[in-house]
């Protein structure tokens, strides 16, 4: 850490790269991105072409040993996240990986013990829970809006599993497993945010578009589910149903919808984003009348643009504390950083528990995962 700024290295020239980490460590006063890292060099220079980044690697080993780096950003396939992490937190990097962190559970937690043992800090970028419905959201229940938590449900909607093409992300070697860990992990985590621990589950994993048997390389692989349905259970006696899928048509400009509904002993809230202009948060309490709208307060909002979804989301990340922008914050400050890798490891056993209870037909505890 020279000069008091944080040196980044970057694994990973995917779009989400381009368009979500790289812009967020280039608008941090105190981020330097001095290297970045991909399988396809002619990729990895395009990408430091675009961003002014001065070192290119193929191989994320010689990186994380040579090029002088404080924290390291993983934006890699699943089944990549735990020898780059394990690497990086060796060397004494700070690490922000993607979701899901690893491929089990068992690797997820050796993550986490890894990084503790350490000191180091670490983040898991769960998205949408930085969103202001999200945290407004979370505001209301934690200030009593909805009393004694009864149920929700949550769902997730997208289509790009529409086509049938091959998608890594659907394949069970690489991505560990399928819509249940793509989707599944956000609403997953946004459930313990609002209600807390999730103590047991029942999951139905369905495949129902058909897909190529080979993968681009002309191997066989095993297509793993393109939508889940959870039932929940939380140790405070509340239940809950999660739904995610994506085979939904969504015309949206992101292609998505979100749609949650929390209800108490005091109250109801609901919220819907189209993804388009609709960002919304509804509710009402007992004895207050009927469900009206309930306004994102200002500090909220913070400075975060609101004509549509995706300048929000945009703003949230860009020029907004949180996340990438939130990563960087926390090693320069010495403060914690939540979800880290014991929040992924978490949430990667929940991910094991549904895979389990698919298979086996029965409701898990999620105790009972141990790899």
């Amino acid at each position: 850490m020279a000069d008091n700024t944080i040196n980044v290295g970057v694994v990973g020239t995917s779009w989400w790269a381009d368009a979500m980490h790289l812009p967020a460590l280039a608008s941090h006063p105190k981020a330097a991105t001095i290297a970045i890292c991909g399988r396809n060099r002619e990729n990895a220079r395009k990408m430091a072409d675009i961003w002014s980044i001065p070192n290119v690697y193929t191989d994320y080993a010689g990186m994380i040993a040579d090029a002088g780096l404080d924290a390291i950003v993983i934006s890699t396939p699943n089944d990549t996240h735990y020898p780059i992490t394990m690497t990086a937190l060796e060397a004494g990097l700070h690490v922000l990986c993607e979701k899901p962190i690893a491929l089990t559970y068992a690797q997820a937690r050796e993550m986490a013990a890894l990084a503790t043992k350490k000191g180091l800090k670490t983040l898991v970028p769960f998205t949408y829970s930085h969103m202001p419905t999200a945290r407004y959201l979370k505001a209301l229940i934690d200030d009593g809006y909805l009393g004694t938590p009864f149920h929700l449900n949550l769902r997730y909607y997208t289509g790009y599993a529409r086509a049938g093409d091959y998608i890594w992300r659907l394949d069970r070697k690489i991505a560990g497993s399928g819509i249940v860990g793509d989707l599944g992990s956000h609403f997953l985590y946004l459930a313990e945010l609002f209600y807390g621990e999730i103590t047991a589950l029942t999951c139905r994993l369905t495949h129902i578009v058909s897909r190529p048997p080979l993968d681009p390389q002309g191997n066989p692989y095993d297509a793993v589910d393109d939508s889940c349905m959870l039932i929940i259970e939380f140790a405070n006696g509340a239940a809950g149903m999660i739904h995610c899928t994506a085979l939904c048509y969504e015309d949206t400009p992101f292609g998505q919808t979100h749609h949650m509904e929390l209800h108490g002993s005091d109250g109801t809230l609901y919220c819907h984003i189209d993804w388009d202009k609709i960002q919304r948060v509804r509710g009402a309490r007992v004895g207050e009348g009927m469900v009206r709208d309930l306004p994102i307060p200002e500090r909220i909002w913070g400075g975060a643009r609101r004509d549509t979804v995706h300048n929000t989301y945009r703003d949230m990340f860009r020029s907004e504390d949180f996340m990438i922008r939130a990563f960087i914050n926390g090693i320069l400050r010495d403060e914690e950083l939540t979800p880290g890798l014991e929040q992924g490891a978490r949430i990667q056993r929940l991910i094991s528990a549904a895979v389990l209870s698919h298979e086996t037909g029965a409701r898990v505890e999620v105790a009972s995962i141990t790899e």
